[in-house]
């Protein structure tokens, strides 16, 4: 993305200083702009209308992409799990007041489901994150979106995203289990990393000292969009996958008829909350490095 300046600092000096979206001051584009966004700092709801936008003009590449990511999550996930449901059969059921050898065996159990859901789930939203990111880049400036191009982005960076998704793991995980707001904060907090580190082009450390610095200031505002995202993106995916899981039953058959309906909601949520923090970002970057001064000539150019 070196060509599309996103990786260029712009105006460094009031970098970290908020500036304030009221008037048409910063309206450079009017209400408008030449890809999914006006370029000016956005409003809530313009973000989440950016997300949108970009699914209703790149439909094949966001839906496309994200569907084939998620059904092939979804299906190495199906498979483990059989292993781990078999795993289940031969331990014995819990009695009303169970021993701990038995608690130990059922938490075994539990923690190897974890670890397994981790393992196959992590991966694969690094890699869309990433992907869609790099359409979010070249929607807002209202370039082409071809795949080879994407792809050809992404993968340069697949390393340092996957290095970047442990780092924010580990950090937020351990937020967690010493207590849960310091987890939330964090989360936060280095929300922006992903879309910096592939936008920006910089080291792992290089992208989590960009977030920190692009949300420190506006934790609440960032928050609460990454927070509304979330909610109409599980909202939206427990309703398409309703009738699926109404009409699974039992056994490894409902499994993979309960997989097909994950398979539909992810590919539609995902790509959602994934551009939601990508805008974001852009966002943050207009509003606290006038970026959008940048964008506007690139995009005019």
């Amino acid at each position: 993305m070196v060509a599309d300046g996103f990786d260029v600092r712009v105006d460094p000096a009031p970098a970290m200083r908020p500036v304030t979206t009221r008037g048409r001051a910063y309206d450079m584009t009017g209400s408008g702009g030449p890809g999914v966004i006006p370029l000016r700092p956005l409003a809530i709801g313009e973000i989440l209308e950016g997300a949108i936008g970009t699914m209703r003009r790149h439909p094949g590449l966001v839906f496309g992409v994200s569907f084939v990511i998620v059904a092939l999550t979804q299906l190495l996930g199906l498979l483990l799990l059989g292993t781990v449901f078999e795993d289940a059969r031969t331990l014995p059921p819990l009695s009303a007041q169970p021993t701990p050898d038995e608690a130990l065996a059922q938490l075994g159990a539990s923690v190897r489901l974890l670890s397994l859901t981790m393992i196959v789930t992590i991966p694969s939203q690094t890699l869309l994150s990433g992907f869609l990111t790099v359409v979010v880049g070249k929607a807002v400036l209202g370039k082409p979106v071809k795949l080879d191009e994407v792809w050809s982005e992404t993968r340069a960076r697949l390393l340092p995203l996957f290095g970047l998704t442990v780092v924010y793991t580990v950090l937020v995980g351990v937020g967690v289990i010493l207590f849960l707001v310091p987890g939330i904060w964090i989360g936060v907090l280095l929300a922006l990393a992903t879309p910096a580190l592939v936008l920006e082009r910089g080291t792992i450390g290089a992208a989590v000292t960009r977030s920190r610095l692009l949300v420190a200031g506006m934790w609440w505002r960032v928050f609460a969009v990454l927070a509304v995202a979330l909610v109409l993106a599980t909202v939206a995916g427990m309703v398409i996958q309703w009738p699926f899981d109404l009409l699974a039953g039992n056994g490894f058959g409902g499994a993979v008829l309960s997989t097909v309906g994950g398979t539909v909601a992810g590919a539609i949520t995902q790509p959602f909350a994934a551009l939601v923090t990508a805008l974001v970002y852009l966002d943050q970057r207009m509003r606290k490095e006038n970026m959008h001064h940048q964008l506007t000539r690139i995009a005019e150019s």
